[in-house]
């Protein structure tokens, strides 16, 4: 269980996300309690979930997805699927 969010833009064609791989920090929390985060690229957007592991791991990845999506579009739109 979790919180999941949908960072809806048009992702372009050519996006590389590279860059932004490199930015978020690890979900890696532990064997026991598994990943903080998952995310996935969507031709709509980022989906994101935060399996409230540790929020402050999530909150940052987030952030960064939130960050990646403004400076590929002037505006998106965040919700909750």
């Amino acid at each position: 269980m979790g919180r999941e969010y949908k960072i809806k833009f048009a992702v372009p064609g050519n996006y590389d996300p590279a860059a932004l791989q490199r930015k978020l920090p690890s979900p890696i929390h532990s064997a026991a309690t598994g990943d903080s985060y998952q995310y996935a690229i969507e031709p709509d957007g980022f989906y994101f979930i935060d399996h409230l592991v540790d929020r402050t791991v999530a909150a940052v990845a987030l952030q960064c997805l939130l960050d990646e999506a403004l400076g590929l579009t002037d505006v998106v739109e965040l919700t909750e699927p």
